[in-house]
């Protein structure tokens, strides 16, 4: 397997610390998203963007991840069987993976990092252990569209697949039971989490989505085409925006228990200027200044 440099993929350093790396992941994931990016190749980049964050957004695969780094390996360096497991001080990857992340399709070198044992098939994995009477427990994570939607997923746990029932409006730390699935004819117990999402944050049932905005759109207002978790939809800028102002769209949030009102979408304005990219475009920003009076703050 050939190694993966993870740090350099989100263009952060070893030490970073976990809102560098997510601020990163966000920054790089809107650039590449395949909806918006129109660079070659943006969509292989935006997978090993992914693949990166999910293995440096959580603790205990960061830390297996940077017992292998230890060891001098550098990007496409063959990593040995060896390398992988009983040669990073006993440390239990089976233990420590929680899903399939934003996407799945993850390298073979993530594969053999994080699912030792695993396998079973396409979509989201789990490490399973077993616990008390034969019952076995696992984490699922599952994308915000997986439980928006309340989908079917395929889950591969220690070579073994699985069609699962997410419910809708799934919340993380819930347990969907899959009876006499698990070890010894016990059930097996899938703790839900959310994977990691490019585009959205949760904030109890609502999700957070960070647009932005050009200048002339925050300043006379637009109407721009923003993405949520049911589509896309049109939203309304009002004239005279400010940078960090929030709009809620109302329902195009996780679906509540049992029928309940769903959570809101709240966009927060990110006021960026484009740099100018040709003569015309610089000339614009020339006369832009020029028309306002160099005491702009003040007013």
């Amino acid at each position: 397997m050939q190694f993966k440099d993870y740090y350099s993929v989100l263009g952060v350093e070893p030490n970073a610390g976990d809102a560098e790396i997510k601020s990163a992941y966000r920054r790089l994931a809107r650039k590449y998203h395949p909806d918006v990016s129109k660079e070659a190749g943006a969509e292989d980049k935006f997978k090993a963007l992914n693949e990166a964050y999910e293995a440096l957004r959580d603790p205990a695969r960061r830390k297996a991840y940077d017992q292998l780094r230890a060891g001098g390996y550098r990007p496409g360096d063959e990593v040995p069987p060896a390398g992988f497991g009983g040669g990073q001080g006993g440390f239990d990857f089976d233990e420590v993976f929680a899903g399939g992340g934003a996407g799945g399709g993850f390298s073979d070198f993530f594969e053999s990092l994080f699912r030792r044992q695993g396998g079973g098939g396409p979509g989201p994995q789990a490490s399973a252990r077993a616990q008390g009477m034969g019952d076995t427990r696992a984490r699922l994570a599952v994308s915000l569209e997986n439980a928006h939607r309340g989908d079917s997923v395929r889950i591969g746990i220690d070579g073994k697949s699985f069609d699962v029932r997410v419910p809708r409006g799934v919340r993380p730390g819930q347990v969907i039971r899959l009876a006499r699935q698990g070890a010894r004819g016990g059930d097996l117990l899938l703790e839900v989490e959310y994977a990691a999402h490019p585009q959205f944050e949760v904030d109890g049932r609502n999700i957070i989505y960070t647009l932005p905005v050009a200048p002339w759109e925050a300043a006379l207002g637009a109407t721009v085409s923003v993405p949520t978790l049911g589509g896309r939809v049109e939203l309304k800028i009002p004239q005279g925006s400010e940078a960090g102002r929030k709009l809620r769209l109302r329902g195009r949030g996780l679906p509540g228990p049992g029928g309940a009102a769903a959570g809101d979408q709240l966009v927060e304005l990110e006021v960026q200027a484009p740099p100018p990219r040709a003569d015309g475009q610089r000339e614009a920003y020339e006369k832009l200044r020029d028309a306002f009076a160099a005491d702009w703050r003040r007013d």
